[in-house]
C-alpha cells in the first residue's frame, strides 16, 4: 500500500525530505534513478554506507530500492547478537546536513514500528521508547522520549555535529523496512523566564551520582554538591548515574534530555573517564573509548551541542582511583596511566575554551595529605554489619562479597571532600580571571565562599571532629560524621569525638531514638553507665520492634539477592558476583562460643538482635572481607566508634530504601 506524503507545507527553517516522488509543497524530493542517492556534501543529503556512531556502524546502500512508497531495504539475516547491546541489523542511514542545535525530528517509515527501529546518529532507541528516570530515586523523569506509532516516529534531538543520520533497521529478517519522509524542524534555545533561577547541571558516572538509602554508605560528590550553593540563586540538578561514560550517556539520551531541559546560560559540569577506560570500545553500545573516541565525543558531540543550546560547559577531570591495598608511607599516584583521559580533557579544555576543574590532580594531592588510614576508611571499605544496604556488587548487608576494598567508589565522608575540592578549584580559577568559574562561585552559599577564602571548612562541615580525620580514629569516620551531622551524637568542647572512649548507655538510647524517629513511649529504658555489648543488643532489639511491625525491605526484598546483568537496577559500573551475600550473620547463634556469659534477662533479646543482623561478632571482623567471628563478647564495653557503627546501621534501616540519600 502506498504511503501518503504529509500534506503540510514546510515551515520556515524546516528541512523536509520526501522519498515517494510526490513531495508536499516545500519538501525536497529525494531523486533516485535506479539506485539510492548517496550522500553529496553539496546537495546536503543522501544515503551513507556507515553511520557517525562511535564506533562507526556499517549499513547497506546497495540493497536500497526506491519507488512510489519510498526507499526500502530487506535484510535476509538478523544479527545473532540482536538480543544484546552489541548487534547490527544493518538497514539504511540517510544523512542530512544540519547545523548544531535542537530539532523536532519526524520520520514516516514504509514499515510499521513493530518491524522497524529508527534512531538518530548512533543513539539507542530501545532506551528511549519507555518511561524512565535519570536518577536512582526516580525523581528526574526522562522528558525527551521517542514516540513510535504505526509508521510515524518522532523525537526532539540536540545535534552537535554538522549533520544528522536517520538510521532505519529491521527487527525481523526478510521484512522490508524503509523511509517515506523525514522532517527536521529547528527548536530555538530556551530563554529563562523572568525571575527563574539558573540551573547548574552535573553529568557524570557513579562517582558523581546521587544515591538512594539502599545503596548507603556509597555516595557521589554530586549528591552533596547542591548543599554548597545558595538555593535562592541557583538550582543544582544531578544527571549522573553509575556506569556512564561519554559514549553511553549520549547513546541513552541522558545528555540530550539535559540539554532539552536547560536554558540559555545554564552551566553543565561534566566528569567522565572511569568507565571510558573500559575495554569494550568496539561494542556498539559499550562504555569504553580510545583516546581518539574520547576526544571526538567531546569535540564533535558534547561541546557543540551544549553551546548550540546557549549553555556553558565546564569539565571536571575524574578523580584518581584509590588503591585499596595501599601501604602506609606509600604515595598515592594518578590511576589514569594507560588511557590518560584527565590529561586529554585538560588539553581539549585549553584548546576549546572550556573551564577545567582538575579534580584528578587535587584528589591525588588530597589522598597524600590525608594519609592511608583516612582515605581507606572513606572509600568503599565495607565490613560485616556496617550497612543494611547493598554493597557494590548488588548484595546486601554482610560486608563486601567481592572480598576487596573498592577504591573507585566511596562513602559520603569522601564525597564532601571532593565537593570541597571542586568549589575550591573553581574559586582559584575565578581569582585567576576565569569568568565562568566566577559566575559559579557567585552562586555559592555565603558561608561556603567564606570557607574557601579562609581555607577553613569547620563551619560548613562541623561534623568532622578533630580526632577522626586521620589515624586509627578515622576507621568509622563516615558513621561518626553522619551521626554528628544528624545531631544524634556530639563532640566535646575541644572538638573531639573520642572514638575509643566508652559509650554511655543513656547517650546511645537518646541517639537511637533520634535516628529511628522513635516516640518517647517506645524509647528503650536502661540504666545509664558504660554501654556493654549485651546491653546494646537488648536496646537494639527493643528499638527494632518498636519501629517495625514487619521486616523492612532491606531484610526481605533484598536478602541474598545479587543484581545481575539485564536485571532492573543493574549498574554495569559496579562489581557483579554470582551469589548474593545473605543479610543475616553467617555464623549461627548456636555456633557462638560465649553466649553462656550473657545475662539471663538479656538472652532472648540478644539472640533476636543477633539473628536479625542488628549486632554482629566484632572479633576477627575485617574490611573488604565477608567475615564473622564466633565471639559475641557480651561483657565488653562498647566504644563510641563501635556505637556509631551500630547507630548508622539502624539509621539506614529506618529510611525508605529507594529514597534519595540527600539529607544533610
Amino acid at each position: 500500500m502506498a504511503v501518503p506524503a504529509v500534506a503540510a507545507a514546510a515551515q520556515p527553517g524546516e528541512l523536509r525530505f520526501d522519498f515517494t516522488g510526490r513531495p508536499a509543497p516545500g519538501a525536497v524530493a529525494v531523486k533516485w534513478n535506479g539506485h539510492a542517492p548517496l550522500y553529496d556534501a553539496a546537495a546536503g543529503h543522501g544515503f551513507v554506507n556507515q553511520t557517525a556512531a562511535l564506533p562507526v556502524r556499517p549499513v547497506h546502500t546497495e540493497g536500497i530500492r526506491c519507488g512510489s512508497d519510498g526507499c526500502t531495504i530487506t535484510e535476509a539475516v538478523i544479527d545473532a547478537n540482536a538480543a544484546t547491546d552489541h548487534y547490527n541489523n544493518f538497514g539504511m542511514a540517510f544523512r542530512i546536513k544540519a547545523p548544531a542545535g535542537a530539532y523536532a525530528v519526524k520520520v514516516r517509515t514504509t514499515s510499521d514500528a513493530a518491524d522497524t527501529t529508527v534512531s538518530i546518529t548512533g543513539m539507542q532507541t530501545s532506551r528511549l521508547v519507555s518511561p524512565g528516570f535519570w536518577d536512582a530515586a526516580s525523581l528526574m523523569p526522562n522528558g525527551t522520549r521517542v514516540t513510535a506509532q504505526g509508521r510515524d516516529w518522532s523525537y526532539r534531538y540536540v545535534n552537535g555535529r554538522d549533520f544528522i543520520d536517520i538510521e532505519i533497521e529491521p527487527k525481523k529478517a526478510g521484512v522490508p523496512v524503509g523511509v517515506a519522509e523525514i522532517v527536521l524542524a529547528p527548536i530555538a534555545p530556551q530563554q529563562r523566564a523572568a525571575g527563574e533561577r539558573p540551573a547548574l547541571f552535573t553529568l557524570g558516572d557513579s562517582t558523581v551520582k546521587t544515591y538512594t538509602f539502599d545503596e548507603a554508605p556509597m555516595s557521589g560528590w554530586g549528591q552533596v554538591f547542591d548543599s554548597l550553593f545558595d538555593p535562592a540563586k541557583v538550582k543544582v540538578l544531578n544527571y549522573s548515574m553509575g556506569g556512564r561514560s561519554f559514549r553511553n550517556a549520549y547513546a541513552e539520551g541522558r545528555l540530550n534530555d539535559l540539554l532539552m531541559a536547560g536554558r540559555v546560560g545554564d552551566v553543565v559540569m561534566i566528569q567522565f573517564g572511569h568507565n571510558d577506560e573500559s575495554t569494550d570500545e568496539a561494542k556498539r553500545y559499550g562504555r569504553g573509548a580510545t583516546e581518539a573516541m574520547y576526544e571526538e565525543m567531546i569535540r564533535s558531540v558534547y561541546l557543540p551541542a551544549i553551546r548550540a543550546r546557549g549553555m556553558v560547559p565546564v569539565f571536571v577531570t575524574p578523580m584518581s582511583r584509590v588503591n585499596g591495598t595501599q601501604k602506609a608511607g606509600e604515595p598515592y599516584v594518578n590511576s589514569f596511566s594507560k588511557r590518560r583521559f584527565p590529561d586529554l580533557m585538560k588539553k581539549l579544555g585549553a584548546e576549546l575554551g572550556v573551564t577545567v576543574v582538575d579534580l584528578n590532580a587535587r584528589s591525588v594531592a588530597y589522598y597524600n595529605a590525608a594519609g592511608v588510614d583516612a582515605i581507606t576508611a572513606m572509600v568503599m571499605s565495607i565490613e560485616a554489619g556496617e550497612t543494611p544496604g547493598k554493597t557494590n556488587d548488588g548484595s546486601y548487608a554482610n560486608g563486601h562479597p567481592a572480598n576487596k576494598i573498592d577504591g573507585t567508589h566511596y562513602k559520603e565522608a569522601l564525597s564532601k571532600q571532593y565537593a570541597r575540592l571542586v568549589v575550591t578549584e573553581l574559586a582559584r580559577l575565578a581569582a585567576a580571571g576565569d569568568k565562568v568559574a566566577a559566575g559559579i562561585v557567585a552562586q555559592l552559599d555565603g558561608d561556603v565562599r567564606a570557607a574557601v577564602a579562609a581555607n577553613d571548612w569547620s563551619a560548613i562541615y562541623p561534623e568532622i571532629a578533630n580526632d577522626i580525620a586521620g589515624g586509627d580514629g578515622a576507621y568509622y569516620r563516615n558513621q561518626i560524621e553522619k551521626l554528628l551531622q544528624l545531631g544524634a551524637l556530639r563532640k566535646d568542647a575541644q572538638g573531639n569525638f573520642s572514638p575509643q572512649s566508652p559509650m554511655a548507655a543513656g547517650e546511645f538510647v537518646a541517639a537511637l531514638k533520634k535516628v529511628m524517629a522513635l516516640p518517647d513511649a517506645a524509647r528503650p529504658r536502661y540504666t545509664d553507665g558504660p554501654l556493654t555489648r549485651e546491653t546494646m543488643g537488648a536496646i537494639l532489639h527493643d528499638a527494632y520492634h518498636a519501629k517495625f511491625t514487619a521486616k523492612p525491605a532491606y531484610m526481605t526484598d533484598y536478602n541474598g539477592k545479587t543484581i545481575l546483568p539485564g536485571s532492573p537496577g543493574y549498574d554495569p559500573n559496579l562489581d557483579s558476583g554470582a551469589q548474593g551475600a545473605m543479610y543475616y550473620p553467617l555464623v549461627r547463634w548456636a555456633q557462638l562460643e560465649d553466649t553462656a556469659a550473657v545475662l539471663p534477662a538479656y538472652v532472648a533479646k540478644l539472640r533476636d538482635a543477633y539473628e536479625l543482623g542488628l549486632i554482629r561478632s566484632e572479633a576477627g571482623i575485617a574490611r573488604g572481607r565477608m567475615a564473622n567471628g564466633r565471639l559475641l563478647e557480651p561483657k565488653a564495653v562498647v566504644t563510641r566508634a563501635k556505637a556509631a557503627k551500630a547507630l548508622y546501621f539502624m539509621w539506614v534501616l529506618a529510611q525508605p530504601p529507594k529514597g534519595e540519600n540527600d539529607r544533610h
